[in-house]
Formats: C-alpha cells, structure tokens, sequence
C-alpha cells in the first residue's frame, strides 16, 4: 500500500460534515461546517514561530512523539478542472456535440480532511519496520488513532462532533474504528528524513538482459532461416528439434513471455516500500535536534579549554545528555528550541 513507506505511515481521512445548523459557544445559530472552520481556527499551532511562542499554547498533536506531519482541512467541494479534451473529429463522426456540457464531479457535502505522517510503530519509541503488511499497518494505524485519543479528546470531540456519525463514539477502540471508516489511500507519500542513500537492492540488469536475450536470440536465428528459406534454424539446426519457422514462433511467444514478466517485476519492486532511514522516527529527529542544540552551546563554551578540562568535562555531556538515550532527556516535540518554556523532556 502507498500508505506506508520508509517506516511511515502517511494517512488520510475525508469524513463528512454534517449539513444543517447548530449552536455556536456563544449561542448564535450557525451551521456545523461554519462551527467546524471556527474550531479548527483557533486550534494552536505548534510553537515554531516568535509569534506563536508569545501564545505560549502548543498544538494538541504536540503531546504525543508519532506524529511528524499533520493537517486540517475543510474540503467544500471537487476542484473542476474544465472539459476533458476531446477528439473534434472523433465527436463530429459519432454525431456528438462539443458545446454540450459534460458530467461534473460534485460532493454531495462538506468534507473535513485529515493528513498526517506518523512513525508506523505500536509504541512510542519502537524501531521504524522495514516492511508492514495491511494487517500490520491496521495495527499501527488503530494504535495511533487511540493514542490521539487518550491525548487530544477534548480537542478530538469539538473537531469530529461536527461531523456524520461522530456522536456514536464514545471512547479510543471507538474513535479508531471511526477514523478507519473514513480513511482513503494516500498516492503519493513523502521522506524527508534522509542523511545517506537508503540501502536499496539495486535491479538485476544484468541477469534480466540475459533472460530477454536468449529467447530473442533464438526467434531472430529462426527468422533468418524462414527469410533464407532453410528448413532449419541458423546456427542452431544442430540442437533443435524444430524447422525455422517454428524455432521462430517459439522464440517470439518465449520472448513476449519473459518481457512481460520482467516488465510486473520492474513494476512489483517499484512498489515496495523503501527502507526506514537510519534516524527516521520523531523521538530520534528529536534527540538530534536536543544533542544539536547542546553540543554547540558545549563548544562555545570551551573555546580555549585545555586538554584535560575538555575531556573532563566532554565525559559529564556524555552523562548528562545520554546520546544513546533517544527518549530522554530529549527537546519536546512541537517546539523550535530547548531554550523554549517546557521544551525539554526530562
């Protein structure tokens, strides 16, 4: 599935939104497309800002260390892109008028969009897996639904109460199955994460030009024997039991054979996902971040330090910071720097 690559998940959910009208907090009448925007708006954003670090509230999404990436959107309605072309000839030969217009996509109702990016682990902390079949993937997903629960529900129930067949949902089992009703796959995900070229095993160029070419070679030495007029093959007579042109017939059905087969290869192998990198998961890209961060600060402060004042005291940062550690001490997600109020897990 596109779904997950590099240890990913990249999620999506479209989830209907109720039509009609409702309350507002202060009590004026307002439709729930309208109360959904309003919430969403003043959700917070993470602290990555000097201006919304002056909030001081950091985002929801921000109490939990899976999600890298994620978003809110409220979907109206399908963009349209214009007429599809059309052949004019095509159209004027099946006695079809150009100008009528044609079918448009429509949605029946507002839609809210979820997209998020989350490490496919169970728990915090797991290593990134290499490979997740769609069980495995279920698992991960459902695990990350029911963690945005027991961390964001108040925030959870003022977004999705907007929205069809929310009000049933009464706990995390519930709020997982929810989101799994209203997930749709993700074409195309993206990695960011990458310090080195990931370790992918290269194609077998070599071995698959050999495999087209023997077939091919043996339909081409049979169609020099039909276009000479020889009752064998060229060359190879001697070895097989069939006249030219059916050496010729068998090296061609050989022949499409194997480059169709090669062809669902090439196709296969380009969709597995790739390999997790090296440091791919939030709490790893944390911790560098952490390590980042105090490191320089250790180097400003020992410009000119001895020999043995910089081994000394190099010892305690290895103690202190605890690289090999990548849970804690660590920088807190959703914030820009450990100098930041409550930026650092201890």
């Amino acid at each position: 599935m596109p779904d997950f690559d590099g240890g990913h998940l990249f999620l999506t959910f479209l989830t209907p939104i109720k039509t009609g009208s409702t309350t507002g907090a202060d009590g004026t009448q307002m439709s729930y497309e309208q109360r959904l925007r309003m919430t969403l708006a003043l959700l917070p954003t993470a602290l990555q800002s000097p201006a919304t670090q002056k909030i001081g509230e950091n985002s929801p999404f921000a109490r939990n260390r899976r999600t890298h990436l994620c978003r809110f959107m409220v979907l109206e309605d399908a963009i349209y892109n214009g007429r599809n072309p059309k052949n004019a000839i095509a159209m004027s030969v099946r006695g079809l008028d150009p100008i009528n217009p044609g079918p448009v996509d429509r949605l029946n109702c507002g839609y809210l969009l979820f997209a998020a990016d989350v490490d496919a682990v169970i728990e915090e902390g797991d290593a990134l897996p290499k490979t997740l079949d769609g069980d495995g993937q279920t698992k991960a997903r459902d695990a990350y639904a029911r963690n945005l629960w027991s961390t964001m529900e108040a925030e959870l129930r003022a977004v999705y109460g907007n929205c069809v067949g929310f009000d049933d949902v009464a706990n995390a089992d519930d709020f997982a199955a929810y989101l799994t009703k209203c997930q749709i796959e993700t074409t195309m995900p993206f990695n960011d994460y990458w310090s080195e070229a990931p370790l992918t095993e290269p194609l077998p160029v070599k071995a698959m030009g050999i495999a087209a070419a023997v077939p091919a070679m043996i339909m081409l030495l049979g169609l020099f024997g039909v276009i000479l007029g020889l009752e064998e093959p060229v060359v190879l007579g001697w070895l097989l039991p069939w006249q030219a042109h059916e050496t010729f017939l068998w090296g061609l059905l050989v022949t499409a054979l194997v480059v169709v087969g090669l062809y669902l290869y090439v196709l296969r192998r380009g969709q597995s996902p790739m390999p997790p990198g090296k440091y791919g998961d939030l709490p790893s890209v944390l911790k560098a971040l952490y390590l980042q961060q105090n490191f320089a600060d250790f180097v400003v402060d020992h410009q000119g330090s001895d020999a043995e004042t910089l081994h000394r005291d190099f010892g305690a940062f290895l103690k202190s910071h605890r690289p090999d550690d990548k849970m804690q001490p660590s920088q807190a997600p959703g914030v820009i720097s450990i100098h930041s109020d409550n930026a650092i897990i201890k």
